[in-house]
């Protein structure tokens, strides 16, 4: 096998999703995850240690539908790489160990990746027979959104310069979605419940706070997010009107919600590839699945001349292949392996591609 197409397995295990991947250098073979979601439902939100446990029980099955969907065995693999993180330090350290003694024990060489550029990773797979174009333009802004996580990257080059230029100060955008979801009596988790409650909503029903952008916060938070305000002032809203007997219009307040959300998130990542001069925008992260998320930011892309790049929604959650493909690159860069001295690093910076 050249070096140039290296099979490698990836393993991620930062938040509630178990993760493994396959990839033969930018060609996906593999993508299987298994949730813990319906386990954290009845807590309203992701427990660590249930997290934890989980990835305990799920890894070694879902490694072995990994490899047969792959149609390879263990020994054929160049490398594995694992997410060090950030994410959960429990749930990262099941994934962290399982890849150690898989490395171990195979005399392979391992690879520890950053999560959040791993979702970066995830736009240059393909399945070998779409034709698609794998490669990503350097330099591209990248709007990373998930239940964790709310990120925006500059990224120069995806296995040696990747530059943090805003992320969220306070809850993220997928937290609000749960958090807001729980206020209107709406299940877990929140993002997909309220994309569904707002259809047939007016989104300018209700005019919403936009967190981080009045002119004051363009010096120190041009490309921050801040989403607790605009939870607190959804709730206040519902209170109100409850307390004055009226009835809620629930397809109203989730799009005017979602709309809110959407808008301060396309704003500030438009307004980084205008600032910067780079005419490209690359989606990732859980709530990229969002409906309207995604209708924003191709109208708002098209608007301003910017290139926007989307990967599949199966590749935008939590998942191994990104991971698998972080690797794979980092392989076909002449890097190092990263040995086994790595440890789960909760807070590991977006500037540590490989720990």
């Amino acid at each position: 096998m050249s070096i140039r197409e290296p099979l490698v397995l990836g393993i991620e295990t930062s938040c509630d999703e178990t993760g493994v991947g396959v990839v033969r250098g930018t060609t996906l073979l593999s993508n299987v995850i298994a949730s813990s979601m319906e386990e954290h439902a009845r807590y309203g939100g992701v427990v660590p240690e249930v997290a934890a446990r989980a990835h305990l029980e799920a890894l070694a099955p879902t490694l072995r539908r990994a490899l047969d969907e792959a149609g390879v065995t263990l020994d054929d693999l160049d490398a594995i790489a694992v997410t060090s993180g950030p994410g959960l330090a429990g749930a990262l350290m099941v994934g962290v160990g399982a890849a150690k003694a898989l490395a171990v024990s195979l005399d392979t060489p391992l690879y520890a990746v950053n999560h959040l550029v791993g979702h970066v990773g995830a736009d240059i797979l393909t399945d070998g027979t779409s034709g698609a174009d794998a490669a990503i333009e350097y330099p591209t802004v990248a709007l990373l959104v998930s239940g964790g996580h709310t990120s925006l990257l500059l990224v120069r080059d995806l296995v040696d310069d990747v530059e943090l230029l805003g992320e969220t100060i306070d809850d993220a955008a997928g937290e609000a979605f749960d958090k807001v979801a729980r206020l209107l009596g709406l299940p877990y988790p929140g993002g997909p419940e309220i994309d569904r409650a707002a259809v047939g909503g007016d989104p300018t029903a209700i005019r919403f706070p936009r967190g981080l952008s009045l002119p004051k916060d363009m010096i120190k938070h041009r490309y921050d997010f801040s989403f607790s305000g605009l939870k607190t002032a959804v709730a206040r809203w519902v209170e109100r009107e409850r307390d004055e007997g009226r009835e809620i219009p629930l397809a109203d307040v989730a799009a005017s919600f979602r709309e809110a959300v959407a808008d301060v998130l396309l704003t500030k990542a438009v307004a980084a590839c205008t600032d910067l001069g780079v005419p490209r925008l690359l989606l990732g992260g859980g709530v990229v699945a969002n409906a309207r998320v995604r209708e924003l930011a191709a109208e708002r892309c098209a608007a301003a001349g910017i290139r926007l790049r989307i990967p599949p929604l199966s590749l935008c959650t939590d998942n191994g292949a990104m991971i698998a493909a972080l690797g794979a690159q980092l392989v076909m860069a002449g890097r190092s392996p990263s040995g086994l001295g790595f440890g789960a690093d909760s807070t590991l910076p977006v500037t540590s591609i490989q720990a």
